[in-house]
């Protein structure tokens, strides 16, 4: 296949600027390297942060890093993907939102490949670092060496599989370390994409109670469609609040409850609706300057244990891809990529998903 000579990147030049499409070459992948017609790529909060200007991201930069497209061109040494599938051009794939430049002792020892020194992520370079393709905002990128590729099924859509290598996964490693146990009762703070996929995910470990929260009243009411038995509004008084959750979760509070809502004045709230032993999961403050006053005192005396989740390890990317096909009939995965825009539009789509418009926005090249 003759490979073109350009591709179009829509290009983040400044926060809250409107984005910029712009022709960068394209070369012959090298040795480890895949080069893609990208399919689809979907709105992360994370690339709204960027936009915003609330998370450190080069300009003029490239964002978008969960990412399915089609195989145009292999490097020397890509014959496989991460399950040991044989992969070959026109192929669909998708793949880790990170990629290791070189080994390091958080990866040879610890197993936390996605907290290595020098990890990089797609849709967090300048458009300016070689080979300039390399986030979902564009009509091609490339799959770059120490990545994990994993093949797609035909019988998964677009929709159902471009969340798979951020959100979803990130919430199979989060529901993982929630220490839910069939019976567990769970309280998931923030209903976004991020908290649907945990409640259906939180069912499929064997809770026996999930409790939303979130002050959007659309999304309330759209999670009982994803394993959610209870949603309340978070801006309820504290009291009241509290009240209506330990009547669900007897005998006196939550097993396990998970933020993803991206607040940390939540945090207090959760401290108070886990029960007396039970796990909280912080997963939703990714951006700096996330500070909070908490009693440390009651987390010691509820003896509560606290996680903080970033990112997955590339087994989860399996994981999410098999929790997906497998519950797909079960759940509308589909639905929540509720908004398509070409690259001309992606200002467009950062304003939509920015304001909650659509829970998930699509760029379609």
């Amino acid at each position: 296949m003759t490979l073109p000579a350009t591709g179009r990147i829509a290009i983040y030049t400044e926060p809250n600027a409107p984005f910029q499409v712009q022709d960068y070459p394209i070369r012959p992948p090298m040795a480890n390297e895949a080069l893609v017609k990208v399919s689809m790529s979907t709105i992360c909060r994370s690339d709204i942060h960027s936009y915003q200007g609330h998370r450190p991201s080069p300009c003029p930069g490239l964002l978008g890093h969960e990412i399915v497209g089609k195989i145009v061109a292999l490097g020397e040494g890509i014959t496989h993907d991460m399950r040991g599938d044989p992969i070959s051009v026109g192929e669909r794939i998708t793949w880790s939102e990170f990629f290791i430049p070189g080994d390091n002792y958080f990866s040879e020892v610890l197993d936390l490949p996605q907290k290595s020194h020098g990890v990089e992520k797609y849709g967090h370079m300048a458009a300016t670092t070689l080979p300039h393709h390399h986030g979902g905002f564009a009509e091609y990128c490339y799959v770059l060496p120490k990545s994990w590729i994993l093949k797609l099924p035909d019988a998964i859509s677009d929709t159902e599989a471009t969340p798979i290598n951020c959100g979803v996964a990130t919430m199979v490693a989060v529901t993982e370390a929630a220490n839910i146990r069939l019976g567990s009762t769970v309280v998931i703070q923030g209903l976004g994409l991020l908290g649907l996929y945990g409640a259906a995910l939180a069912k499929s470990r064997g809770a026996k109670y999930v409790i939303g929260l979130d002050v959007n009243p659309k999304r309330r009411e759209h999670s009982k469609r994803f394993g959610v038995d209870m949603a309340f509004d978070p801006s309820t008084p504290q009291p009241d609040l509290l009240k209506q959750i330990n009547a669900l979760c007897q005998p006196e509070g939550a097993d396990t409850v998970i933020e993803v809502c991206g607040v940390a004045e939540a945090l207090p709230l959760g401290l108070e609706m886990v029960r007396v032993g039970g796990t909280y999961v912080i997963a939703g403050l990714v951006s700096p300057g996330a500070n909070v006053t908490l009693d440390a005192n009651r987390l010691v005396k509820k003896m509560i244990t606290l996680k903080g989740v970033h990112n997955y390890h590339p087994r989860h990317l399996i994981e999410a891809l098999d929790f997906v096909m497998k519950n797909k009939a079960f759940y509308p995965f589909s639905e929540l990529v509720d908004g398509q825009y070409s690259l001309d539009d992606v200002t467009q789509a950062m304003s939509d998903a920015s304001s909650q418009r659509v829970l998930r926005a699509a760029i379609v090249p």
